[in-house]
């Protein structure tokens, strides 16, 4: 199976705490091996938590397969877990002396070619690497909570990094799914924590001053700007916001403004006992009673529905998602044996029944049997040729009518398991008959479906391409022979 370019083999972790346990999560489910050490006997339950998340969201993040999750070993200290390490990632407490300990400990350790980053949200890395052996290794790799959904991760060089090291890093970063910002030099706070910082500093004086509450500040945030953060940034939205002259009248009509005297960004609030105990009762108020995982699953929900938005409009975080979900695709490329015989029914799709599948009887919800025959005719379209070259040039199959039986239900936790027959085919069509099958055995569910070959260019159906039609032919060859399914041509009727 081939591997997204740049992917570590193993990861070494040190700091297990929320940032390190979202990077063994994001490694994890995208088959990367973790070697993780911290010394907080809670270190394992916190990771225990996140992954758990991490799994969650995951299954409602993408449809692409993810490859076999990587393995875990909880290493006794620093120099075990960098044992064979292509890449390590600190994740300590944000204290300068610690950090440096840490990486000077897995510098004398980790092998020599291993890229050595810091997830430090705004230490500088020149001071980082003092005292690391082979410091033109050393980078920092800043991640944003959650590091398993949010993408953004700044990856920047100190004064002894080499720039082989910021590319393997950024590589590596980039082959899980997650998209690297190179900082051009380093800075305190990098790029995204001075912008956030700003904000911070004018929402504590909103609280301070009793402008507005917690909740007040929030809501001015994700109904209004927040939205347009999303996929527009700051300088776009302020580009559309200058009209057809654009940006020049934007700065013209606004730029003024800027040398007004409201803002306090250049200063801070005492941090009072007053202000705090304001701060945390009105935080707390906002939680209503909701716990902390509780939040966390509402923040991962919400972050995958955007994502998943942007997603179909291939912009911003969604053009990236999409790009991860076709690299998970191209590296689930399978040989035909991996689907059983060509002769038999092809088991071109596997799954375990989630939790979030059940509906109010405690069964599998019916879209979610349309969810696994769809995925096991994408699976058949990839053994095909109908791969991501072939829909960049503009042919793709598109189902066009689907007829399903639901036999028995499927409960939580079920293994099933999609097997798929070619029943016939031309120049245009496909005619392919699914059956779903617990692991015992029991039919759940089948269905026949009728694709048509479609120029997308063009919209509208056209004849397939060569290569694609002489493995659909080889595989009806090879399905002759097979018995019509009991169920095929079935018609929804009252008897007569």
């Amino acid at each position: 199976m081939p591997e997204p370019a740049g992917r570590p083999a193993a990861v070494a972790l040190l700091g297990g705490g929320v940032i390190g346990s979202g990077w063994a999560a994001r490694f994890l489910l995208n088959g990367v091996d973790v070697r993780l050490y911290d010394p907080d006997p809670e270190a394992e339950r916190t990771l225990a938590g996140v992954l758990e998340n991490a799994r969650r969201a995951y299954r409602r993040l993408t449809l692409a397969p993810l490859p076999a999750e990587g393995r875990l070993v909880i290493a006794g200290s620093p120099e075990a877990a960098v044992e064979g390490a292509d890449l390590v990632q600190e994740s300590a407490p944000e204290r300068e002396p610690l950090k440096r300990e840490l990486l000077a400990r897995a510098g004398d350790a980790a092998p020599a070619d291993a890229v050595i980053a810091s997830s430090t949200s705004g230490l500088l890395p020149s001071r980082l690497q003092e005292g690391v052996r082979h410091p033109e290794r050393v980078v920092v790799g800043h991640p944003f909570n959650p590091v398993y959904l949010l993408p953004l991760v700044e990856v920047c060089g100190g004064a002894g990094t080499g720039a082989a090291a910021v590319d393997r890093a950024a590589a590596a970063y980039r082959a899980v799914g997650m998209r690297p910002l190179v900082v051009r030099r380093e800075i305190d706070g990098f790029v995204a924590d001075r912008l956030m910082e700003a904000l911070w500093r004018e929402a504590l004086w909103l609280v301070a001053d009793d402008v507005a509450t917690v909740d007040e500040i929030d809501d001015a945030i994700r109904f209004g700007a927040g939205l347009r953060w999303a996929f527009m940034g700051t300088f776009l939205t302020y580009r559309i916001a200058g009209g057809s002259a654009g940006m020049r009248h934007f700065m013209a009509q606004f730029g003024p403004a800027l040398r007004w005297p409201w803002t306090k960004l250049t200063d801070v609030p005492e941090l009072t006992d007053e202000l705090v105990g304001k701060l945390v009762a009105q935080s707390d108020a906002q939680a209503g009673g909701r716990s902390t995982r509780e939040l966390e699953r509402l923040r991962d929900d919400c972050l995958v529905a955007v994502l998943q938005g942007l997603r179909s409009q291939d912009y911003a975080a969604g053009a990236l998602l999409a790009d991860y979900e076709r690299s998970l695709f191209r590296a689930d490329g399978r040989p035909a044996a991996d689907g059983g015989p060509s002769e038999a029914p092809l088991r071109l799709h596997r799954l375990r029944v989630p939790a979030e599948w059940m509906d109010y009887n405690g069964h599998a919800h019916e879209s979610r049997y349309l969810q696994a025959f769809g995925d096991a005719t994408d699976a058949l379209l990839r053994r095909v040729g109908v791969d991501e070259a072939y829909l960049a040039a503009g042919g793709s199959y598109y189902t066009v009518e689907t007829h399903l039986s639901h036999l028995r239900e499927a409960a939580a936790g079920d293994v099933l398991e999609v097997s798929t027959q070619l029943l016939g085919h031309d120049a245009k069509r496909l005619h392919l008959f699914h059956r779903l099958t617990r692991e015992d055995g029991v039919e759940v569910a089948t269905a026949e479906q009728m694709l048509v070959h479609v120029d997308t260019a063009q919209g509208r159906a056209a004849p397939a391409g060569p290569e694609v039609l002489g493995r659909v032919a080889e595989l009806a060859a090879a399905h002759a022979a097979l018995p019509p399914p009991e169920r095929a041509g079935r018609r929804i009727a009252l008897p007569s």
